[in-house]
């Protein structure tokens, strides 16, 4: 379960998707997780379902790969869409003794089980073509203009960078860890919800030992180097807009007028 987790690695190849500016990926991946919650019918998330299709195809990026993220979020996707068939009061379909499934609550089900799942997808196309550096350098161009007024804007994108960088290493640390304690007869299979879970708490202090003298050696390391952030660092590889960049700007304009036509014209098929 634990090597399921695809959100903050980064896959390594060469496509049109990766050679894009990270300020492009960045505002892309917003307006799409904001269409997301915005459009209110199966039509408009079959169009989201088919851009993604695209871009994943253009990442080159295994969507077999992409999937096995899908599986880490399993349980809440099974209690979303249960509360929202069961509880939504409506035109009642079929009824299990105590509980009810409406016609509203169907269609609410479907619709948030699809968004949970591309909203994870989404998210997760954007961490596997970018890496932790060109996320760092992507936000803090991209909110640059936030610095007018004293925000931060380096030290917050190099903070977001390390906190998705570490993710993939905690992840495996962690499953270091649980084999090392089943090796040592630790049981984490058996029992029910409650009972794993508590099996769980002995990893956790080893896991906070572990992620503390990382950031220790971390930033032992950055101050070995001199590092300092903010004004005056210059870039080894400064943002460029390409062609390639000004059509994809293009292509997600298009998208966000769909999405507004979506939403706003009566009329539209859900």
């Amino acid at each position: 379960m634990l090597r399921d987790i695809t959100l903050g690695q980064y896959y390594p190849v060469d496509s049109v998707i990766h050679r894009l500016d990270p300020r492009v990926k960045l505002l892309a991946t917003l307006i799409y997780l904001i269409s997301l919650f915005v459009m209110n019918s199966f039509t408009g998330y079959l169009i989201a379902a088919l851009v993604l299709a695209v871009l994943v195809k253009l990442s080159r990026v295994p969507f077999r790969f992409m999937t096995r993220g899908l599986k880490s979020i399993i349980i809440v996707l099974l209690i979303s869409v249960s509360f929202n068939l069961f509880l939504t009061p409506g035109t009642e379909l079929v009824r299990f003794g105590f509980l009810r499934i409406t016609r509203e609550g169907l269609r609410i089900a479907l619709m948030m089980g699809v968004r949970l799942i591309l909203l994870v997808l989404g998210s997760s196309l954007m961490t596997l073509t970018t890496t932790p550096n060109q996320l760092t350098d992507g936000l803090e161009k991209g909110l640059g203009i936030l610095k007018r007024v004293g925000v931060p804007v380096h030290e917050i994108a190099m903070m977001m960078s390390i906190a998705l960088r570490f993710i993939p290493i905690l992840v495996e640390e962690t499953d270091k860890i649980m084999k090392a304690q089943q090796a040592r007869g630790a049981d984490f299979e058996s029992g029910n919800i409650i009972q794993r879970a508590k099996a769980m708490v002995p990893i956790l202090v080893p896991l906070f030992i572990s992620a503390f003298r990382r950031a220790n050696d971390l930033a032992m390391a950055m101050e070995a180097r001199c590092y300092r952030g903010g004004e005056g660092r210059t870039k080894m590889k400064p943002l460029h807009y390409e062609r390639r960049d000004r059509i994809a700007y293009t292509v997600i304009e298009l998208y966000l007028v769909i999405c507004v036509i979506l939403r706003m014209v009566p009329g539209v098929p859900v």
